[in-house]
């Protein structure tokens, strides 16, 4: 996995900048309630998205949490005041604090199911009931785009997705959650082109294929080969998955 203190001073610059941050932010207000006042925005990493949620909805009070601290660093000063460190499987809030939690590009990062669920868990818990929990999945899927760089890369070893539609809705639901619709956003920016695709592997991006890995330089000589090596290939398209808390049943009154 990356190191994302390290990863922090170029993140932006490598994964579409503010065009992609405006598409995540704008796609992730569209699933929210109109009278979401609260929301928690959980690995925020350098608030790039952050700051647009916060400012996409009047009225929105936005907060973000993130484990690396350089992460921490970078989205406060978008956000002064805003930003919290803290670790996704034991949020530093209180239950029901937020109308409206999100996790973009989180979940596939977690090797171990008891951590993601445990991710899952603790968005819920601090989720007020009637609130909806706002989830990138499939993440890996969504730079499969068909293209020639698709098709070197298709025989790399194979990694589970941890974030699989699926997987991630069974622990939403197992967490009391109920899904709440889903919607689609372009990662603008984030073509590769195969000398993009050889950087990325040279510096660990594919998991499968670390730094030292024995076929990663087979790998990269096929990348070397294809045609139009600085041509961006299409955009991934991620996806996006909302789950609702249910609201609390009415207390009845049963006084005879």
């Amino acid at each position: 996995m990356l190191d994302y203190d390290e990863e922090a001073e170029r993140y932006d610059a490598s994964r579409g900048g503010e065009p992609r941050a405006a598409a995540a932010a704008e796609a992730i207000l569209g699933l929210l309630s109109p009278t979401a006042r609260s929301l928690l925005d959980v690995a925020c990493g350098t608030g790039i998205v952050t700051r647009r949620l916060a400012a996409g909805r009047d009225g929105l009070r936005v907060t973000g949490v993130d484990m690396a601290p350089a992460m921490v660093r970078q989205a406060a000063a978008r956000l002064p005041g805003a930003i919290v460190r803290g670790d996704g499987r034991r949020l530093p809030f209180r239950d029901a604090e937020f109308d409206a939690v999100s996790s973009v590009w989180l979940l596939h990062l977690v090797d171990d199911a008891r951590h993601a669920r445990r991710i899952v868990a603790e968005c819920t818990r601090v989720l007020r009931p009637g609130g909806v929990y706002v989830t990138t999945v499939d993440k890996g899927a969504s730079h499969n785009v068909g293209s020639d760089i698709d098709g070197v890369l298709a025989s790399r070893p194979p990694r589970p997705a941890s974030d699989a539609a699926a997987l991630v809705e069974s622990y939403a639901v197992g967490c009391g959650l109920v899904p709440a619709g889903q919607t689609r956003f372009p990662g603008r920016g984030q073509g590769r082109s195969p000398r993009r695709a050889i950087a990325d592997l040279r510096r660990g991006w594919f998991v499968t294929l670390p730094p030292g890995h024995p076929l990663a330089d087979g790998f990269a000589a096929r990348l070397a080969a294809l045609p139009d090596q600085e041509r961006p290939r299409p955009e991934p398209q991620f996806t996006l998955r909302a789950f609702r808390k249910p609201p609390l049943e009415p207390a009845f009154d049963r006084t005879p």
